[in-house]
């Protein structure tokens, strides 16, 4: 009689115990790497997504200058190469922890962005060409894109700082080391001197 009585007990005990356990997992960090991890993967996504919308305007915005400054053949051909350059770049898997991969996307990136500063600072000098309709469609789309980007660099960073943090802090150093061991530092951002601003689109 003794036994059975002390049967519900010991169940809730145990479901007491394994809460408490599951509790103190939960909230001692264990999955904070891996969340951290995918957060900065996703900020990466947008990252990408938005340079690759900018890459999709490009060969409309160079047709419709070339329409107007035909003459203008070097900065073109320069747009179109730092285009096929950026676009053309086979990009790992793993390029947010691929120190040479992330500089040589960030490199070809910067060399696009330097061409197309070059190209809107030529049509300056062709007034019809800022009045055209399409034109200023593409300028405006180009500039949101910009500043798209500018933002997903920003959300990135973040991400990445807040990941990295936690790999070399204490207590995610100690759960990396437990658990996470093939968790490896991102990559991040860096200004190259010439390229502290975007490629100003506005007239």
């Amino acid at each position: 009689m003794l036994a059975i009585s002390q049967a519900p007990r010991r169940i809730g005990l145990r479901a007491a115990v394994i809460g408490l356990a599951a509790t103190l997992l939960a909230g001692c960090g264990i999955n904070t790497i891996p969340t951290l991890e995918e957060q900065a993967k996703a900020a990466w996504s947008q990252v990408e997504n938005q340079y690759q919308r900018r890459a999709d305007l490009i060969p409309n915005l160079v047709e419709t200058v070339k329409g107007s400054a035909a003459h203008e053949r070097d900065v073109l051909t320069d747009v179109v190469e730092a285009r096929a350059k950026a676009t053309q770049m086979q990009i790992p898997d793993d390029i947010t922890t691929n120190p040479e991969a992330f500089q040589k996307f960030q490199e070809a990136q910067g060399e696009l962005s330097s061409a197309l500063g070059r190209l809107l600072v030529v049509v300056e000098n062709y007034p019809d060409l800022k009045a055209n309709k399409n034109f200023v469609l593409l300028q405006s789309q180009l500039e949101g894109t910009e500043n798209r980007i500018a933002v997903a660099r920003r959300d990135y960073v973040e991400a990445v700082r807040a990941y990295n943090t936690e790999l070399r802090t204490i207590p995610g150093r100690w759960w990396r080391a437990l658990m996470y061991p093939d968790s490896e530092p991102m990559q991040n951002f860096s200004s190259a001197p010439e390229s502290k601003e975007a490629p100003k689109v506005s007239f």
